[in-house]
């Protein structure tokens, strides 16, 4: 059997101030190529390269990474403030149905950061803008000084469903992890399924209930080191696992 395809959502940035690029994280790449031990390429995130039926055909799954630009507010019914940060349209205007649409023919995907929070919006819910602005929370974003180990180095526990999808993955019931988003999830959507959380109650570990095909993720950034992290390493063998059952009955 070949090897799976795996979409991996990019990301607009502006090169040298002016020149438009598409970009990816070299360590998404390593993570679907030498842990989910998948093809990796990296999707634009433009909706005007085709329709999503198309672009899901193209690929056997699909990683939603994160990104420093949020998911805009109008998607989940609420108004623009300075709280909320940056936006992408474009990137909503992909991922959002591409996400929907991948759960409803049964294609795997996984949610990372940014991932995470457009799949509870995909599905309905809504995101807090600040999660440290919260009583009773910390701070979940990155540390602004340090190494790139030191940013992603561990930072919290994460209490895990008993008997739940993330508990089998992981044979685990607490896993600790990192920590760089600021925004998080207020109201899960109906069909988005809380199975994680961090130690002040943020949601972290989430999959879409009543899907076919692998459809989990999580608010920290599994691709970090995931080669070697426990916690990441089975997250992304699982991903590659599914995306080979699904296509050995196509």
């Amino acid at each position: 059997m070949r090897r799976p395809v795996v979409g991996i959502i990019g990301n607009f940035k502006l090169l040298d101030g002016d020149y438009p690029v598409q970009t990816s994280g070299v360590m998404n790449i390593d993570a679907v190529a030498h842990v989910a031990d998948a093809l990796p390429l990296i999707v634009p995130a433009m909706p005007s390269i085709g329709s999503i039926e198309e672009l899901a055909a193209a690929c056997d799954g699909f990683v939603f990474t994160g990104g420093r630009p949020n998911v805009h507010p109008c998607h989940y019914g609420q108004k623009a403030t300075p709280a909320h940060g940056d936006f992408d349209m474009d990137r909503d205007n992909l991922t959002l149905p591409l996400i929907r649409h991948c759960v409803e023919v049964g294609k795997p995907i996984l949610g990372i950061c940014r991932g995470f929070q457009e799949f509870n919006v995909a599905f309905g819910g809504t995101l807090h803008p600040e999660i440290r602005d919260l009583p009773g929370r910390m701070n979940h974003r990155m540390p602004p000084d340090g190494t790139l180990e030191e940013k992603f180095a561990h930072r919290h526990k994460v209490s895990l469903l008993y008997g739940g999808k993330f508990a089998e993955i992981f044979g685990a019931v607490e896993v600790v992890v990192n920590s760089l988003h600021g925004q998080g999830i207020c109201q899960p959507g109906p069909r988005v399924v809380v199975e994680g959380r961090a130690e002040d109650d943020t949601p972290e570990a989430i999959y879409i209930e009543g899907a076919k095909a692998f459809s989990l993720a999580v608010q920290w950034h599994p691709e970090y080191n995931a080669a070697h992290d426990e916690v990441s390493r089975p997250l992304f063998e699982a991903f590659g696992a599914d995306m080979r059952r699904v296509m050995a009955l196509s």
